[in-house]
């Protein structure tokens, strides 16, 4: 191996463990299929090792040009501000180490098929057999700040609806932005489809795709004549895998564009005008490595000057930028 290039996967982090022990699996992956380089990880949240772990352990090992590539699905804040903040500072304090950032997953063919077979399993875990015209996909995104990256979620669920026949597609997100599940699901079931399948396009579980699965189950016990299936999310998928390989190729190579024409922080889009030109600093600091659920209980409450407070009993679906949302401003 030769150890001075180096593959830093940064990932969100979570309170729960099945989270992060699903991340660590996917570092494993990356170990196994980049043999010539040097693989760490670290978490924007919670969980430990923190990035700057990471990254300062690869500089013990002798690594020279470390690539760092995000573990989330799309660009917003998190991708946008808060890691090239770690990165960036780091880099900045060692400058005889050539530190790269690549781009998020995005929207991706390859995706689209892991997300595909995901789907077609739920189908066929059901002993009643649907034609898919009297199906309705409802695909959950995390939820964010940030409307590009919201309509990406979207843009996922147009191609899916189209690509696989379904019979109509409906929207939701876990939290931040709106529907949110529970009010989503009431809207699906009024639309007369006999099956829906409830899909959280998510790359690994956690708190907030339990609570999508939990919004799942509570709208079939209310509606016993809908049958509600629900889908398994990305995780592992081997075209999950290639994907991220292939964002590595893309820094080495000179291809690594994010998608910035919708970004925020970037243009005057609609509902965030003020947003272009914001520091790009890190908002995580208060919960960097504090520790997942197996760690400890964390149930106290934290404000972050939106005017409403949450409990760190729950994995955090926003990016902790302190900009109002068109709900809130509503």
């Amino acid at each position: 191996m030769n150890e001075n290039n180096a593959v830093m996967i940064c990932g969100h982090g979570s309170r729960s463990v099945a989270a992060v022990e699903e991340f660590n699996v996917l570092a494993r992956h990356f170990r196994e299929r980049l043999p010539d380089y040097d693989v760490d990880s670290g978490f924007l949240e919670f969980a430990k090792p923190v990035i700057r772990d990471g990254l300062e352990a690869l500089k013990a090992r002798g690594a020279k040009k470390i690539i760092c590539i995000p573990g989330m699905l799309f660009a917003a804040g998190h991708v946008k501000n808060d890691l090239p903040s770690e990165v960036n500072n780091f880099a900045a304090e060692n400058p005889g180490i050539e530190v790269l950032f690549g781009r998020e997953l995005a929207i991706d063919a390859r995706l689209l098929r892991a997300a595909a077979e995901r789907i077609e399993a739920a189908e066929k875990s059901s002993p009643t057999k649907m034609d898919r015209k009297d199906t309705l996909l409802m695909v959950v995104g995390r939820g964010t700040n940030d409307s590009d990256a919201n309509s990406n979620v979207s843009k996922v669920a147009r191609m899916l609806w189209e690509g696989m026949g379904f019979g109509w597609t409906e929207v939701c997100y876990s939290g931040v932005t709106h529907p949110l599940v529970d009010p989503g699901l009431a809207h699906a079931v009024k639309l007369g489809y006999k099956r829906i399948i409830v899909f959280p396009y998510f790359l690994f579980t956690g708190i907030l795709v339990q609570r999508i699965y939990d919004g799942a189950d509570n709208a079939q016990a209310l509606n016993p004549d809908v049958e509600i299936l629900k889908a398994n999310y990305l995780n592992d998928h081997p075209m999950v895998i290639d994907t991220f390989l292939e964002r590595v190729d893309e820094v080495l190579n000179g291809r690594n564009l994010m998608n910035c024409q919708l970004c925020k922080y970037r243009e005057q889009i609609i509902g965030y005008e003020d947003a272009p030109g914001t520091p790009q600093v890190g908002h995580h600091h208060h919960v960097q490595g504090i520790g997942t659920d197996g760690d400890h209980d964390h149930g106290h409450g934290h404000s972050h000057g939106h005017g409403h407070s949450h409990g760190h009993g729950h994995e955090h679906g926003h990016d902790h930028h302190h900009h109002e949302t068109v709900a809130e401003k509503a």
